[in-house]
């Protein structure tokens, strides 16, 4: 399964999507974590410390001269299946897997936002992001999960198209849900109908209606563990409230995957 995560920054997305790789891998599933924000946290809220994290493909001249510019041409649509394999970081499981499963494979992708502006260098450095988020997207028979920056309009719909599910994360204001709603309404518009919204630090309430924020929704609580630890630790993983957490995740999982 291709789920992508988006949301206004600092709603949690990046956490969410740290708790479900974790999750799945558990489990046994085998999971590709793809950070395409510009904030590049996925790895340090999935367990990695900083000297830990290779460099994001987009600052990455070297391999947008060999793939884009082979052989002194511009090739837009570069051959990219090496890429995952050689660039990909294992990532620890935060605890051992359900009794009786060997334990999965979480990698980690540490990409840059992909978006459709700019010229010269960063026209092609899109270029070879939008080719790598194409081929793991649908090329890989794993799971996939994507932490994007904005909504999943910059994938382009060829990529869109394999995406299984989108969950939108939220925080419980006004501001943040009206960003969900664009987020939702506009991946609708590309075919992207499987959504789910997650209301994070949510202490009550039903959300607004909005046209665009996904009927279906699930929310998490204010968590302790993440309160008192996020000014020591990056990560979101190994919390007191993991069997809440993974409740929800499974729910989540449940909704998309029916």
């Amino acid at each position: 399964m291709k789920i992508a995560f988006a949301g206004k920054g600092g709603v949690g997305k990046t956490s969410l999507c740290a708790w479900v790789a974790d999750y799945l891998a558990r489990q046994g599933k085998n999971v590709w974590l793809v950070d395409a924000d510009t904030a590049l946290s996925l790895g340090q809220a999935s367990g990695l410390v900083l000297d830990q994290l290779p460099s994001p493909l987009i600052q990455r001249e070297d391999l947008v001269r060999e793939h884009i510019h082979a052989g002194g041409f511009l090739n837009l649509n570069p051959d990219v299946g090496n890429l995952p394999d050689e660039l990909g970081v294992d990532v620890p499981l935060s605890g051992p897997p359900i009794a009786g499963v060997d334990p999965g494979r979480k990698r980690l992708l540490v990409m840059g936002a992909v978006t459709n502006a700019g010229g010269g260098c960063a026209c092609d450095a899109n270029a070879l992001l939008k080719a790598l988020l194409g081929h793991i997207v649908m090329d890989r028979d794993e799971w996939v999960l994507v932490d994007l920056e904005a909504g999943v309009e910059h994938l382009g719909r060829g990529t869109v198209a394999h995406v299984d599910g989108l969950i939108v994360v939220s925080e419980p204001s006004m501001r943040s849900l009206q960003t969900g709603a664009e987020v939702g309404r506009m991946a609708g518009d590309l075919g992207l109908k499987n959504q789910a919204l997650v209301l994070n630090r949510h202490e009550g309430g039903p959300p607004p209606k909005l046209d665009g924020l996904p009927q279906w929704s699930v929310t998490i609580p204010p968590l302790r563990g993440v309160i008192e630890r996020q000014m020591t630790d990056a990560s979101v993983l190994g919390l007191p409230e993991t069997d809440l957490v993974d409740g929800i995740v499974q729910a989540l999982l449940d909704h998309l995957g029916q």
